[in-house]
């Protein structure tokens, strides 16, 4: 599978940088890093579009100096970039997530164990962190979740290991599906089901708590869908946007019936734990 890198040279980092990663995941944009000055993105060639990431870019060039560039890349070399880079993210004083090259930390009661690929979810972006911090909010043991946009199933392999009676994960990419159950061996999760698709292969069932780090839009268009396939009292957890998107959100799921229980943000990016 081919993919295109996305080089964006931006003069000032922050809070630009932020913005391009929540608008350009918007677009199917699917892994981000950053270096430096220097903000790398990553998209299935099959699917990009210059004109829409274009615009998202220009329509920044007037409050930095913006620079880009595209180059198309093999699949091939991901890892060993990844490989050079990756390190171990402590979540919270019980959780961290490393690759199966680091050392046991043997003073963490809760280790994950991923081999991400071009998958989303390693733990270093701020709303997998705020995601996995607040699961441990809510009592998980016996639940039945669903993990929409599941990447590298880090938040599906978590509540597993905290207790899950069943897990649910979908991502729409083909990698991330493959990636998810490679991750959920290596973590001997064996009651996670792994789905390719979204939200429409749910049928006729319902969950105690649904987990969805995403993005704004379709976090938007699938709110009312999270809200039916909840049980009375379910749990909602929502990230993927940024913090001037709150009332945006807020205004969708106030409407819906949501009750807000708990908003956290890490930088520029916004976690919401809702309520049925």
């Amino acid at each position: 599978m081919a993919y295109t890198e996305l080089i964006i040279e931006l003069e000032t980092m922050q809070p630009f940088a932020d913005i391009l990663v929540a608008r350009l995941n918007e677009i199917n944009y699917e892994t981000f890093s950053l270096e430096e000055n220097i903000l790398k993105c990553y998209i299935k060639t099959s699917v990009i579009q210059k004109n829409d990431t274009i615009d998202i870019i220009l329509s920044l060039s007037q409050q930095t100096k913006i620079n880009y560039s595209f180059k198309d890349i093999e699949k091939k070399n991901w890892n060993a970039n990844w490989e050079q880079s990756f390190s171990p993210v402590k979540i919270n004083s019980h959780c961290i997530i490393r690759a199966d090259f680091h050392k046991e930390d043997k003073n963490i009661k809760h280790e994950i164990i991923i081999t991400p690929k071009m998958s989303f979810g390693t733990g270093h972006h701020e709303t997998t962190f705020l995601m996995l911090n607040e699961i441990f909010n809510i009592n998980v043991s016996k639940l039945n979740i669903l993990d929409m946009g599941s990447g590298t199933g880090v938040l599906s392999i978590l509540s597993s290991k905290l207790g899950a009676k069943t897990i649910l994960a979908i991502d729409i990419d083909e990698w991330a599906y493959e990636n998810s159950i490679e991750n959920s061996l290596l973590n001997n999760t064996n009651n996670i089901k792994f789905l390719k698709g979204d939200i429409s292969l749910i049928e006729n069932k319902t969950f105690d708590c649904v987990l969805a780090n995403i993005n704004r839009n379709i976090i938007l268009r699938d709110l009312v869908k999270y809200y039916k396939l909840l049980i009375n009292g379910g749990k909602l957890l929502i990230s993927g946007f940024l913090v001037e998107d709150f009332d945006l959100v807020y205004k969708k799921i106030n409407k819906i019936g949501f009750k807000l229980i708990n908003k956290k943000n890490k930088n520029k990016w916004l976690m919401l734990h809702l309520e049925k």
